[in-house]
């Protein structure tokens, strides 16, 4: 039999009371933050998951401002490689039209300061900052003026890195935000892009070395494979021709036979999987120097105006000019090769920032749904635990006030 006390009844109904209160702070918390778990104690597990949860909408976070911040950047490349196209081709033009014959020597002068006017331009974009007020084309180099230029000689120096900047967007992810300004601007290849051919600067006759290409690639390779060319062709009487090395030894052909020839106006001289084309007259003793591109045979678009700005100014004759203007036209083409393969590049790595962007709006809303189903209280349940919750206590309260009053004295009175 089992002694009922006055102390046990008020222990019990104050132990209900307390719990009861405790559950409706919990519901009153969770009602007021909007959250289910305030403390690691009311769900570790859910805690764990949520503390998970934000790491990774933090790291997506991070990411979403590096894509932003690298997609600004690349923008800003776009419109500057776009500037650097338009003002490469103004340059073509200039100099295709100063090779016309009917120009003076006044607007020769006039073209040459048009040139040199393009050239300060062309420092000015290849020196462009982006927001944050980094240099575009420094590589990972801190300054803000990569590409200095002598005031005296117009000749242009690189004060940049070749190192290629990232942008980390995603684990493991980097993407290129910028382009070393000395791929672009400096080390590019001379003449077509696998070799140069240059007129004798002491030729006396009229010829002009025009277009050049390799007509076979495979004796191209097989010519070069033990190192650069360095030939030249000298002409004698009557546009005949041999072919000699760097040693002045003549260069043969695939049969052991040395290469010689005769050379009509407006022909071509083919060797060694190389095709010459030209036109005028040669003076016997005048050469053609051929020389394969190498990493000392380079140069960059800013000699390249400055061989024409001389050129122009110099004077001399027609056939000069014109041998002068076809190189440097040469190597300006192989820059503006250079500024569309980078511009293709830019595109290429926008368009992967954008695949990222969006994938990390698609998983943001993913995670933060996941994270709202842990971490967020079901306002319409715990309202209602609340009022339930509170009516109980109520309930309790009023209970122990009745009993509170209750004793053998009031048993025998009544």
């Amino acid at each position: 039999m089992m002694r009922i006390s006055t102390s046990w009844m008020y222990q019990q109904s104050l132990s209900t009371m307390l719990n009861q209160q405790a559950e409706l702070s919990q519901t009153q918390n969770e009602v007021s933050t909007g959250n289910a778990i305030n403390v690691a104690s009311d769900n570790p597990v859910g805690a764990a998951q949520i503390v998970g949860l934000n790491h990774i909408l933090a790291e997506n976070t991070q990411y979403t401002t590096n894509i932003n911040s690298a997609n600004t950047r690349l923008s800003t490349e776009t419109s500057t490689l776009s500037s650097v196209s338009n003002l490469l081709n103004s340059v073509n033009d200039v100099a295709l039209s100063a090779m016309n014959s009917a120009m003076s020597p006044t607007d020769l002068s006039n073209m040459a300061t048009q040139l040199s006017q393009y050239r300060d331009q062309l420092v000015q974009l290849a020196n462009t900052s982006d927001a944050n007020g980094q240099a575009l084309f420094a590589g990972t180099s801190n300054t803000t003026s990569p590409f200095v230029m002598n005031s005296s000689s117009g000749a242009v120096t690189y004060a940049g890195n070749d190192e290629t900047s990232y942008a980390a967007v995603g684990s493991g992810l980097q993407v290129a935000n910028g382009d070393p300004g000395s791929s672009l601007f400096m080390n590019l290849a001379a003449g077509n892009g696998s070799f140069v051919s240059s007129a004798g600067s002491a030729n006396t006759g009229t010829l002009v070395v025009g277009a050049n290409s390799v007509a076979s690639t495979s004796a191209f390779q097989s010519a070069t494979a033990s190192g650069p060319i360095n030939d030249t062709i000298t002409f004698g009487a009557n546009g005949t021709y041999a072919v000699t090395d760097a040693a002045g030894n003549p260069v043969t052909d695939s049969s052991g036979n040395p290469i010689t020839g005769t050379y009509t106006d407006g022909g071509s001289i083919s060797f060694d999987g190389m095709s010459i084309t030209m036109s005028g007259t040669p003076a016997a003793g005048d050469t053609v120097n051929v020389q394969s591109d190498s990493a000392a045979n380079t140069q960059d678009v800013f000699t390249t105006l400055n061989n024409m700005i001389n050129a122009l100014q110099n004077g001399g004759s027609s056939a000069q000019l014109s041998n002068t203007l076809n190189r440097q036209l040469e190597s300006l083409n192989q820059a503006m090769s250079s500024v569309s393969t980078t511009q293709v590049a830019v595109g290429s790595r926008m368009d992967t920032l954008q695949q990222q962007q969006t994938d990390y709006s698609d998983l943001g809303l993913t995670y933060q749904s996941a994270l709202s189903d842990v971490q967020n209280v079901d306002m319409a349940t715990a309202i209602s635990n609340l009022s339930l919750q509170s009516t109980a206590l109520q309930a309790s309260q009023q209970v122990f006030a009745k009993v509170q009053g209750t004793s053998l004295f009031n048993y025998l009175q009544g």
